[in-house]
């Protein structure tokens, strides 16, 4: 991928008609970038787009607009940016580019919305992009991407784990017992992590509680899955052991189930 261009490029001839803003900022020189600047747009949804070398002003219409006025673009200048990147926590990915190397040029920092949220700084500060600055992630914001990964990474490895199981129901005798107890593994670490969500939903907004309804969506469908494990299981006269597992694991979703639409259905 081209890294360096002669000219400005259109993207970033597009930015500077821009006012300062979630997706966007202006810094002159590579000094003033911090750390917190690079954690608030990985934090953000869409990421953003750091351009240094730029000047800000007041158009004749009173917005704020990028006049270029250039940087230091070596390799001194593009190694303090990737330092800062690697001291953020996790490690945030960004792409440097240099622009207008025909006359005064400037450097086009892409920060991409992280996978790996939320990102602080080395001093734990957690920050993100609004309204054209950073501020500070809220408690209960914290808690909803917490929430986002963990969930989606139980409900990811159990959704896994049941669709193993159900294409191990013709094969052998240990590898459906193998596949039973990965599920079971699963389900108490699932039920954990609700009792802790569930323990913490008075702090939940309404885009949390929207989140804890998917979530009861998920262990309905998962619950109709051992269903029909079971079923199959009945069919082909399968191991009593089997089945009794089956039996207890359907039984936990259910308390799960239990617990979670009782929350849900009392915030309305």
């Amino acid at each position: 991928m081209k890294r360096e261009y002669r000219r400005i490029t259109e993207r970033t001839r597009r930015l500077l008609e821009m006012p300062e803003g979630v997706n966007v900022d202006f810094k002159r020189e590579t000094s003033a970038v911090h750390a917190g600047d690079l954690v608030a747009f990985a934090n953000t949804a869409t990421g953003g787009t750091l351009l240094i070398g730029i000047d800000e002003y007041t158009s004749a219409d009173g917005v704020q607009r990028g006049r270029v006025v250039g940087c230091d673009v070596d390799d001194s200048a593009r190694l303090s940016l990737v330092n800062k990147a690697t001291g953020c926590y996790p490690n945030i990915d960004v792409e440097i580019y240099i622009e207008n190397l025909a006359a005064k040029p400037i450097l086009r920092i892409e920060i991409p919305s992280g996978h790996s949220k939320p990102y602080c700084t080395q001093s734990g500060q957690y920050m993100m992009r609004a309204d054209g600055r950073n501020r500070a992630l809220y408690p209960e914001e914290l808690l909803s991407i917490f929430m986002d990964r963990e969930g989606e990474q139980f409900l990811s490895r159990f959704r896994n784990a049941v669709y193993r199981l159900e294409h191990q129901i013709g094969g052998i005798s240990h590898s459906l017992s193998d596949g039973l107890l990965h599920v079971s593994e699963h389900i108490h670490d699932l039920d954990d992590q609700l009792k802790r969500t569930l323990g913490r939903i008075d702090q939940l907004t309404d885009s949390n509680k929207k989140r804890s309804r998917n979530m009861l969506q998920a262990v309905r469908d998962s619950q109709e899955s051992i269903g029909n494990l079971e079923r199959l299981l009945g069919e082909g006269a399968g191991s009593r052991r089997y089945q009794r597992l089956l039996k207890e694991i359907e039984d936990k979703l259910a308390g799960m189930l239990e617990n979670i639409g009782g929350e849900s259905g009392g915030e309305g």
